[in-house]
């Protein structure tokens, strides 16, 4: 079967796995997003019947498949057609739901098969590996579970299928409901069956009370319910990071060598995860973020912010190839770690203190800016304002060389101009006044050397001559009003140099790998709000309705799209492309007492 990413996510806030559409987990980290590639079908091309890092459901006779979520949770139901007429149904849970006063969501994945026509016969390949394809479990087995142990974890497969039929991966006669309930190696109190029926029925409870509760447009509801779900998913609850995407090394193209780990907390995500969360009024996943941000800000020197950090906090993320995987349709190489942590990406700044600036502003979180706080936030600030025009790696950033990038220099821009408006937020006039000074400084920066006057726009890096998307960007940040000609020029710009079909890259210019193949989807959608912003709504609502064409079967979106087949491409599911959907569709909605 060739990978493809087509996929499910079933996940909780501590785990997710991905799902093909004849119910095969082909990909799931544990103990947490950033753990070892226990389930790493996706990135592996086996000889038939020599899979690994797989737990397939199979078949016998398998003819077609159906998939989908079960309404406004994320509970995921597939059902499998064999040729004589018999059908089973796979359910897939990993169970989130409120005990005890707080969310429950353990390292489990609960799948339960049910008979639903026929006499069908599956086999059932649980396949565990470690240390990222090289190790293949031990196992043992006990009167009601299998354990599957590994160095520095050991999980336990709790059924009341036969333990024969699983160890030895023989195909049998489904007559009867059957739970498999794999997590830490511990005993289940209670029967595994009537465990599972209440692990799904509760986590399916939570997931519709938790979307009953979020601020959604009027339009695209479903759309935008499926991006939000997936946000959540994404969200580590134990600290509040939230991942750029679930997977590894899935590449940016077909053989580019852009294959990256992004199973990791990017400080520059930050601003536009949290506006997303704050217009969806997910607080509380907002404010677990924000205080995952604060504490990355606490733990930093005043001269250190990285872009990228473990979700834990971590701030070390040495890279390294793996050899034991040959990586997605066998395109490596496979990375684990993501020497991003050690640029310079002085947006970084910015980004931090633009997340940060809701818990002054917002009176519906619980914890409130004050001048601490405040204070705290200053060194960011200063740190800005000795580097706004100092050459860095920039928003892509690029390995191979180092340059003045204008997104870089407008973020540390926000961030003294947010800091004058928490000053005066706070009733601090003299800061106020410096941080003022300090961000019409560095606006002086940007104007006369950000801004061509050959192009008629402005460009990618001071002095420059070419674009990128993050210009889009100008507005929404405030740096410019959207009917600035110059913003107006831009945007017409980077539709006429960037855009291709409904896609706009990132930039064009070849960069350390060559010149880029695919689009950066989130591009897109910042082109839509820009469009929208600049007085061409119509355009932009015809566009984004085009763009929502690009999901998956399930409305989950990758990092990528190839431009010319609409095939995804690069890590998924992509948190950035999630949010910019969520975004887009929140600004361009109408209300619904203009429709009803």
């Amino acid at each position: 079967m060739t990978a493809n990413l087509d996929l499910a996510l079933v996940g909780n806030g501590q785990v997710g796995f991905l799902v093909d559409a004849e119910a095969r987990v082909v990909w799931g980290c544990l103990p947490r997003f950033d753990g070892d590639t226990i389930f790493c079908a996706l990135l592996d091309t086996p000889a038939p019947g020599s899979e690994r890092g797989v737990w397939a459901v199979e078949l016998v006779d398998l003819v077609r498949s159906e998939q989908s979520y079960d309404a406004n949770t994320a509970v995921l139901v597939t059902r499998l057609h064999d040729r004589q007429g018999g059908a089973i149904e796979v359910v897939d849970c990993a169970p989130r739901f409120v005990q005890h006063g707080r969310v429950f969501h353990p390292m489990a994945l609960l799948r339960q098969l049910r008979p639903l026509s026929g006499s069908p016969r599956v086999t059932v390949r649980l396949r565990p590996v470690w240390n990222h394809g090289a190790l293949p479990a031990e196992t043992t087995v006990g009167s009601s579970h299998v354990r599957y142990v590994g160095p520095g974890l050991t999980l336990r497969l709790t059924t009341d299928a036969s333990l024969t039929a699983v160890v030895e991966e023989r195909a049998f006669l489904l007559d009867r409901e059957l739970s498999f309930l794999l997590g830490p190696d511990e005993t289940l109190v209670g029967g595994v069956a009537e465990t599972g029926r209440r692990l799904i029925e509760e986590t399916r409870a939570y997931w519709r009370d938790w979307v009953r509760r979020l601020a959604i447009p009027f339009e695209w509801q479903p759309a935008v319910i499926r991006a939000a779900i997936t946000l959540q998913q994404n969200a580590f609850d134990d600290t509040g990071a939230i991942i750029a995407a679930l997977t590894t090394s899935i590449p940016e193209a077909p053989a580019s060598g852009r294959n990256w780990d992004y199973r990791y907390c990017w400080l520059r995500d930050s601003y536009f995860v949290v506006d997303a969360l704050n217009r969806l009024n997910a607080t509380d996943t907002m404010e677990r973020y924000l205080g995952y941000i604060l504490n990355v800000v606490a733990g930093s020197s005043e001269l250190t912010l990285q872009p990228v950090y473990r979700i834990n906090g971590d701030a070390a993320l040495a890279e390294e190839q793996v050899a034991s995987l040959p990586g997605y349709r066998g395109m490596g190489p496979v990375r684990v770690g993501n020497d991003a942590w050690r640029q310079l990406q002085h947006d970084v700044y910015g980004s931090a203190i633009l997340a940060a600036t809701h818990v002054f502003f917002d009176e519906r979180l619980s914890r409130r800016g004050d001048v601490a706080l405040f204070e705290r936030l200053e060194p960011l600030g200063r740190r800005a304002a000795e580097v706004f025009d100092q050459p860095d790696a920039g928003l892509w950033e690029l390995r191979g060389r180092a340059a003045v990038h204008t997104f870089s220099s407008v973020m540390c821009w926000a961030a003294c101009d947010r800091l004058a408006k928490i000053a005066a937020r706070l009733g601090l006039p003299a800061r106020e006044q410096r941080w003022r000074a300090e961000a019409d400084r560095i606006a002086r920066f940007i104007n006369e050397h950000c801004w061509s006057e050959r192009r008629g726009s402005f460009v990618s890096t001071a002095d420059g001559d070419a674009l990128d998307a993050s210009l889009l960007l100008l507005a929404d940040l405030n740096f410019v009003a959207a009917g600035d000609p110059r913003f107006v020029a831009t945007v017409e710009a980077i539709g006429r140099e960037l855009k291709r079909g409904d896609f706009v890259f990132r930039y064009v210019e070849e960069d350390d790998f060559g010149a880029p193949q695919n689009a950066f989807v989130i591009c897109s959608f910042w082109y839509v709000d820009a469009l929208a912003a600049i007085g061409r709504r119509d355009e932009a609502r015809a566009l984004f309705l085009r763009l929502l064409g690009h999901r998956n079967a399930h409305g989950l979106l990758a990092e990528h799209l190839d431009t010319v087949t609409g095939e995804a491409w690069g890590n998924f599911v992509q948190t950035y492309s999630m949010v910019g959907l969520i975004s887009s569709a929140i600004r361009l909605s109408v209300p619904w007492d203009a429709v009803v």
